[in-house]
C-alpha cells in the first residue's frame, strides 16, 4: 500500500466536501477520481498530495514513497526558462542526469524554444511545462488534477502510453473519458461527500454505477412496502389495545429513519435560440499571417444550418484564430467574413469573459439577461441558474468563490443565455465534468443551428461531429466528412508507410531433431488439467468470499491479491497446457 487515507471529513465554508471517507492506493493501481464540478475533487487530490491537511481523519504515506503531484493552477516562476521550471526544484546533478529526457518530453509537449521565459506562456503552455515536472520526478505515486487539458490529440496518446507503461500508484482527476477508458482500472466517484469505488475502467463503471442506482431503488422500493404495511400494524393497534411490541416497533422507527437513495443532480439544458435566416456566415478566401507565416490562407466556406463541425489540429496551429475570424472577432488579412442579418453567434472561448471575481454570481448572469426563453418554456436567470447547479445560497457568494469547473459551467451558461443561433465553442470540454459533458453532447445535438467546436476531446468530437476541419499549420485547412475517428482512420491510411526491408538470404534449414516429451514434461501433461481445473475452483471461491466480505475492506484487499496471483497462475499454466498439448500433437504426427 503506497498511500492510505481514512476517515476523511473536509467541510469548505457551507459545503461539505468530504464526509468520513476512506480511500487506499497499492502500487499499480490507477485511479480516476470524477464527479460534479464543484464536489471537491481537486481538493480531495490535494489532501493526498500533503498540500492541506483534512478537518478529520488522517493520510498515510510510506517516508520512502515518493509522490509527484501536477495542481489544477500550478504556481511557477515568471522570470525561468522553460527548462530551468522543470528542474526548478531538483538539485543539479538530478538536471545534469534528466536534461536529455526533459528536453525530449518538452519537444512531445510542443516546445520548441526551451529558454523561453515562463512569464510570456499562456495558460495552456505553463500547464505543460508543469505537467513534464511532474512526470520528470522520480515518483512512487502521481497525482495529477485534470493532465489532459491542453494537450493535443497526439500529445493525449503520447500521455495515455507514458502512464499505462507507469508502474508505480496513480491518481489523476481528468475528464476526457477515452483516457480513463484506456489509462485508469479503477474509478473513485466522490458524490455528496461520499467515495463510491469501482474496480473498472469508464465503460464498466457505467454499467456498474447503473446496477448500484438499481439495487438502491429496489431496495428503496422494499422499505417502502414494508413502511406501509408495518405503519398501518402500528395503527391498528393504536386502535386495538395499548400495548404493543416494542421490538417491532424499533424495527419500524429504524427502517423509517434510513436515508432514501439519492441521485445526482445533474445540469438540465434545452435549446435557446434566435431565429434563423438563410444566409449564415460564409468564408471567401480569407487569410492570416503572423510573423510571416501564413496560418489560414485562401480558406473558404459557406456555412449550413445543419453542420457539426470538429476542428482539429496541433497546438498553435492556429484553430482558435480561424474561429476568431468566423466570430468577427479578428480580421483577417485578405479575403472576406460575410455573415447573416439574423445571425446571433455564441462564442465560447478558452480564456472565457473577463469575471469580476467580487461580483455575485446571481447579478453577473442577471445582466446579461433576465430570462431565457426555450423549447420547455420561460425560465427566469435565478431559474436557469439552479438548472445549471447553482441553488440559492450559491447564487449569492462572490464568483471568486466558485471551483474552476463551476465558474467554466457559468461560462457556459452566460453564453447560452444570450439565446445564440450559432455556436462557436473554443475547447467546451475543459475543466467539464463528465456528467455535464454528457448532458452537453445531447443538448448540441438538438441544437438547431450550427456548431464548429475546436476540440482535442475525442469522446465529445466522436457524438458531435459531423465533419472534421484540421487545421494543419502550413496554412492549409484540410476538409473531412465524418467525426474524429473517421478522421483518425483516414490520417493513418494516408501516412507513408516504412520502407520494405531487404529480404534475408535463405539459409539451408537444418535436420530436424526427433521430437518427444522429457520425463518431467511427460508427468506434467498427465495432470495439467486437473491443475487448471484446481485453479479454476480456486478463482470460483475467492469470487464467493469477496461478495460475502461487504465492506470488510481489510479482508477484500487479501482476497483480492489472492485472486490476482491466482489468476496469473491460471494464465501460466493455460500456456503452458497450449504448448504441451501442441508438443503431443507434432509428436505423434511424427510417430506416423
Amino acid at each position: 500500500m503506497l498511500v492510505s487515507a481514512e476517515h476523511l471529513s473536509i467541510n469548505f465554508g457551507s459545503r461539505q466536501l468530504l464526509q468520513d471517507v476512506n480511500f487506499y492506493l497499492n502500487e499499480g493501481d490507477k485511479v480516476g477520481v470524477i464527479g460534479i464540478n464543484g464536489t471537491g475533487k481537486s481538493t480531495f487530490l490535494k489532501v493526498l498530495s500533503g498540500g492541506i491537511r483534512p478537518d478529520e481523519g488522517r493520510v498515510q504515506r510510506d517516508p520512502n514513497v515518493q509522490i509527484s503531484y501536477l495542481p489544477q493552477n500550478p504556481i511557477m516562476e515568471d522570470d525561468a526558462t522553460v527548462l530551468e521550471q522543470v528542474f526548478l526544484h531538483f538539485p543539479a546533478q538530478f538536471r545534469a542526469l534528466n536534461e536529455y529526457e526533459a528536453k525530449s518530453m518538452l519537444t512531445k509537449l510542443g516546445f520548441t524554444d526551451l529558454s523561453q521565459k515562463v512569464g510570456t506562456l499562456s495558460g495552456g503552455q505553463r500547464k505543460r511545462v508543469a505537467l513534464a515536472a511532474a512526470l520528470i520526478h522520480p515518483a512512487d505515486v502521481l497525482i495529477l488534477d485534470e493532465p489532459t487539458n491542453h494537450l493535443d490529440s497526439e500529445m493525449v496518446v503520447w500521455l495515455e502510453d507514458r502512464l499505462r507503461a507507469f508502474r508505480g500508484g496513480l491518481v489523476m482527476v481528468t475528464h476526457d473519458r477515452y483516457f480513463l477508458e484506456r489509462v485508469v482500472n479503477h474509478i473513485t466517484e466522490l458524490s455528496r461527500g461520499k467515495l463510491y469505488h469501482y474496480e473498472a475502467n469508464y465503460s464498466r463503471y457505467l454499467e456498474l454505477k447503473e446496477q448500484r442506482w438499481e439495487m438502491a431503488e429496489a431496495s428503496e422500493r422494499k422499505r417502502q412496502s414494508i413502511l406501509r404495511s408495518e405503519r398501518e400494524w402500528i395503527l391498528r393497534g393504536c386502535r386495538a389495545r395499548t400495548t404493543k411490541s416494542k421490538d417491532r416497533i424499533q424495527r419500524y422507527e429504524a427502517l423509517r429513519d434510513q436515508e432514501a437513495p439519492e441521485a445526482d443532480d445533474t445540469v438540465q439544458l434545452s435549446a435557446a435560440s434566435s431565429r434563423l435566416g438563410r444566409k449564415i456566415i460564409e468564408l471567401h478566401q480569407i487569410t492570416k499571417v503572423y510573423d510571416g507565416r501564413p496560418v489560414i490562407e485562401n480558406f473558404s466556406y459557406n456555412l449550413l444550418r445543419g453542420d457539426r463541425i470538429g476542428i482539429v489540429g496541433r497546438n498553435g496551429a492556429g484553430k482558435s484564430t480561424l474561429l476568431r475570424m468566423i466570430a468577427g472577432q479578428l480580421a483577417p488579412d485578405s479575403g472576406s467574413v460575410e455573415t447573416g442579418s439574423t445571425v446571433k453567434i455564441g462564442h465560447f472561448s478558452q480564456e472565457g469573459r473577463e469575471l469580476d471575481l467580487n461580483q455575485r454570481v446571481y447579478d453577473f448572469i442577471h445582466d446579461i439577461a433576465g430570462e431565457v426563453r426555450t423549447e420547455e418554456g420561460t425560465f427566469t436567470a435565478k431559474q436557469m441558474m439552479e438548472r445549471f447547479l447553482f441553488p440559492s445560497d450559491l447564487q449569492s457568494v462572490p464568483i471568486g468563490r466558485l471551483s474552476g469547473g463551476e465558474r467554466r459551467r457559468l461560462y457556459l451558461l452566460s453564453v447560452l443565455m444570450e439565446a445564440p443561433n450559432v455556436l462557436l465553442l473554443d475547447e467546451p470540454t475543459n475543466d467539464l465534468d463528465v456528467m455535464t459533458l454528457s448532458i452537453l453532447e445531447d443538448y448540441l445535438q438538438s441544437f438547431p443551428g450550427p456548431i464548429l467546436a475546436v476540440s482535442h476531446d475525442r469522446f465529445f468530437l466522436d457524438k458531435l461531429a459531423q465533419s472534421v476541419f484540421e487545421v494543419r499549420g502550413d496554412g492549409t485547412v484540410d476538409c473531412f466528412t465524418g467525426n474524429w475517428s473517421d478522421w483518425a482512420a483516414k490520417r493513418r491510411q494516408e501516412a507513408p508507410s516504412p520502407k520494405a526491408e531487404k529480404p534475408k538470404p535463405v539459409q539451408e534449414r537444418p535436420r530436424e531433431k526427433k521430437l518427444k516429451f522429457s520425463f518431467k514434461e511427460e508427468r506434467e501433461f498427465a495432470t495439467i488439467d486437473q491443475d487448471i481445473a484446481d485453479l479454476e475452483k480456486k478463482i470460483e471461491e475467492n469470487q464467493t468470499a469477496q461478495a460475502a466480505a461487504g465492506s470488510d475492506y481489510v479482508k477484500l484487499q487479501q482476497l483480492q491479491e489472492e485472486l490476482t496471483d491466482l489468476e496469473a497462475a491460471l494464465e501460466a499454466k493455460t500456456e503452458r497446457w497450449l504448448y504441451l498439448t501442441e508438443l503431443k500433437e507434432k509428436i505423434d504426427a511424427q510417430r506416423q
